[in-house]
């Protein structure tokens, strides 16, 4: 199995030792420097040529970004970023970053990510990908707009779950049909699978989900486009059918505003 030079850049020398602990228990990983800023790291990247690169985000001075932009794609190393800060998430998937972990950093994600450079170093795909992080980062994604003068940002499309344990998922809003509450966690429902985040409700209908999405109780937001049937029951309560004939019941609360909501959409079937 191939050694890989790995390389570790965190402004707290702490988490630098913390990780290097957790990295001794991989074989193919042969530390040969750490940094804890940006200019530190590239001149140990120009001495040694590290194969990967551990990278903080955000560092005083200049961030784990700002190092990607002084690389050469041709010869760079593969990128692991490491960050405390969930809100990085986004940012590290629109330059399709290799891997994205939180800190504190667990094994077995940090057994993924290691496997997936592992399996992607020499290949062309890893330097045709870090030209576009590159290109991105120096110029913007200029191919990927919504219109002119507006860069294409995946939070506009996609719902970004991260939970520190798993790699994070892109879920588009479109394939959502309902969200519910549990305790400190949300269900966010597809036709096929339940993905958990650590939300709250309030801040998901609020700051988060696009126009379209609608609370319909204390505990569960509804996709507007995925309704085909409103039923009323008593007390002015309704029961909500999905097109993959999930029931839902709408408290009084909301059932006023959801009426009006869906007076606008065609195909579904109001028993009012």
């Amino acid at each position: 199995m191939k050694q890989l030079k790995t390389l570790l850049v965190d402004d707290e020398y702490s988490a630098i030792e913390g990780l290097a602990i957790r990295l001794a228990a991989f074989s193919q990983i042969s530390i040969i420097g750490h940094a804890c800023s940006v200019d530190e790291a590239m001149a140990l990247i120009s001495e040694s040529a590290p194969d990967l690169i551990f990278l903080d985000i955000e560092m005083p001075g200049k961030s784990g970004f700002e190092l990607i932009k002084q690389l050469q794609p041709e010869s760079c190393p593969a990128i692991i970023f490491v960050t405390a800060f969930h809100q990085y998430a986004v940012k590290a998937f629109e330059v399709r970053a290799l891997d994205y972990l939180l800190k504190p950093v667990k094994k077995e994600r940090l057994a993924e990510a290691i496997a997936r450079v592992s399996s992607r170093l020499d290949s062309p795909a890893n330097k045709q990908h870090m030209l576009e992080v590159r290109d991105i980062l120096l110029n913007g994604d200029t191919a990927r707009q919504t219109e002119p003068g507006s860069a294409y940002r995946i939070e506009q499309e996609k719902l970004v779950i991260q939970d520190g344990h798993h790699p994070a998922q892109l879920i588009p809003y479109a394939d959502i049909l309902w969200i519910d509450a549990a305790g400190d966690y949300m269900c966010v429902h597809t036709r096929d699978d339940t993905f958990v985040m650590r939300a709250r409700l309030k801040s998901l209908i609020n700051d988060v989900l696009p126009d379209g999405f609608l609370r319909i109780h204390k505990s569960t937001i509804v996709n507007l486009q995925h309704v085909a049937k409103l039923e009323p029951l008593i007390n002015s309560e309704y029961n909500l059918t999905l097109v993959n004939s999930k029931s839902l019941k709408v408290s009084r609360t909301y059932s006023r505003q959801l009426k009006l909501s869906l007076s606008g959409h065609k195909g579904i079937h109001h028993a009012l």
